[in-house]
């Protein structure tokens, strides 16, 4: 009988190490329980995680659910908020009152009807996503996405996370530990073994010897020290694409303790890229994602001081490379990598943590018996992934392609040569028919769904021809669709609570356990 696949070893801690090692663990929970399965964990006590990336998707709640998690002690040790879209500022034209919405929420009866058209026709003079849904007045209006009655992970609006990564991942390692059967190894990697076959059969650590396992997952971070270094899977760049090479990191404090807190990231444009705003309960994480190709770090860091304030001049943002691309193949012989050993792509979206987790459950689902099919396996994973990278660089780059600001930085992103030709294509499909449903998505879990599309795209002032006729029969429907959104924005705005306001309840009572 071919060699059955009984251990996953996981090198690398961080979110993608813990996020990986639970959603494998909770899945296999009877089989860890039963003494015929393991996972591990190896990680490094000498090198800090970067700790950058604190936005998240609407499928982090799924994941920690899953895993057992509470939502209360969640919000408690990983200094998390709510986060219910992205609001993009100055990205079209670069003035004051410049800015759109990519809400979290789907535009009312999304699955019945499509509401481009009817809002290209209609002269409201209200953009498409406070148009379609409810969730960019919350959000202007400082509201949370649920009640303190809302039990855990239940919404009342649609709603992912803001969190403290250096917090989040020593709350996943003890749950994962204490609750899940996670093997938790301090040990510094220093070489793997290979089989003659090409396959890792263990790793060498300087403190706990040699670890063996079946399925090795790479979480070793930008290093990938298995997948790139040992295996020798070369790396895919995507800088001619995405300009981005750079951010400046800086946490700053609020005003007062009880100061105003958005439920929602802000991206706001820049002359060579965009800064980043993320409110957390104890702090704002800011950053400035820049080219350096069109702005010296000089530049840069002036750009972010003038965005926080001069009272926030004594205090030093972190650089960080931006290497946006990913691994050539995810998936090489007995080895997978996931979070930065597999790629990195500007954060103007939050996908880092969701392919983690999406990667992960991928693996869980997927888990082959034994290394006879795993290859098989592996290129199913190898397929998905290609698929998911590709869409996730398409997406990132629709955000520049419809720019008016004058700047190079911006003006070099609308060089045909720099727009991947699906996008192109799509381009010049949406200037006669909007993206919509299953229109031009084809397959399960896209990360992002033609709603998000349609928000980027309207948002910034993009138009598709209607042919009135075309949309008579969905006319009746489409008004009273857009009527309901109007009423439900209206409910909404009298029944939740301030964003800060939450958060403390949630913090001195908890939510309810389901």
């Amino acid at each position: 009988m071919s060699q059955r696949i009984q251990s996953v070893v996981i090198v690398g801690g961080g979110t993608a190490g813990w996020l990986t090692a639970g959603i494998i663990a909770a899945r296999h929970q009877g089989r860890i329980k039963m003494g015929g399965f393991s996972v591990t964990l190896v990680e490094s006590p000498n090198i800090p995680i970067i700790g950058v990336g604190e936005g998240t998707w609407p499928t982090l709640r799924s994941s920690l659910e899953k895993m057992g998690i509470s939502e209360t002690d969640f919000f408690r040790h990983s200094d998390a908020a709510f986060k219910q879209g992205a609001k993009f500022a100055r990205w079209t034209t670069g003035g004051d009152s410049d800015f759109y919405y990519h809400p979290l929420m789907l535009p009312q009866g999304f699955t019945q009807v499509n509401l481009v058209p009817h809002w290209l026709r209609s002269d409201q003079g209200r953009n498409f996503s406070d148009s379609v849904c409810p969730q960019e007045q919350l959000c202007e209006a400082g509201l949370a996405p649920k009640l303190i009655t809302t039990p855990e992970y239940r919404a009342v609006a649609n709603y992912a996370y803001h969190l403290d990564a250096g917090k989040f991942a020593p709350f996943l390692t003890k749950h994962c530990v204490e609750k899940l059967g996670v093997r938790h190894v301090l040990a510094d990697v220093l070489a793997a073994n290979q089989a003659e076959s090409g396959d890792i059969k263990g790793v060498y650590t300087k403190q706990a010897g040699e670890i063996t396992g079946d399925l090795f997952v790479d979480c070793s971070g930008f290093s990938a020290l298995l997948l790139g270094k040992t295996l020798g899977v070369g790396f895919k760049e995507c800088s001619d694409v995405l300009f981005c090479d750079t951010a400046l990191a800086l946490q700053i404090p609020y005003d007062t303790p009880d100061a105003p807190m958005a439920s929602h990231t802000i991206s706001t444009a820049q002359s060579a890229g965009w800064i980043w705003d993320i409110g957390l309960p104890t702090r704002r994480g800011t950053g400035y994602v820049y080219s350096s190709r069109h702005s010296s770090e000089e530049e840069a860091r002036a750009t972010l001081l003038r965005y926080v304030g001069p009272q926030h001049k004594d205090r030093e943002a972190r650089k960080i490379a931006i290497r946006s691309g990913h691994r050539q193949t995810f998936w090489k012989n007995n080895c997978v990598a996931v979070g930065l050993a597999a790629g990195f792509l500007e954060p103007l979206e939050s996908s880092a943590i969701v392919l983690i987790e999406l990667s992960a459950k991928l693996i869980a689902e997927q888990l082959p018996a034994n290394r006879d099919v795993m290859d098989i396996v592996a290129a199913r994973f190898n397929d998905v992934n290609h698929y998911r990278w590709g869409r996730i660089i398409d997406f990132l780059k629709l955000h520049y392609v419809l720019t008016q600001r004058p700047e190079p930085f911006w003006r070099d992103n609308l060089d045909p040569g720099s727009i991947p030709d699906r996008l192109k294509n799509l381009l010049h499909l949406w200037k006669y028919q909007s993206p919509w449903f299953f229109d031009e998505f084809d397959r399960l879990e896209e990360v992002f769904p033609a709603a998000s599309y349609q928000y980027v795209l309207y948002g910034m002032g993009f138009r598709t021809e209607v042919d009135p006729a075309e949309n008579a029969d969905t006319e009746s429907a489409a008004a009273q669709l857009l009527r309901e959104n109007a009423a439900m924005t209206q409910k909404l705005r009298s029944q939740l609570p301030k964003n800060r306001d939450l958060l403390r309840k949630i913090q001195e009572h908890g939510l309810q356990r389901l």
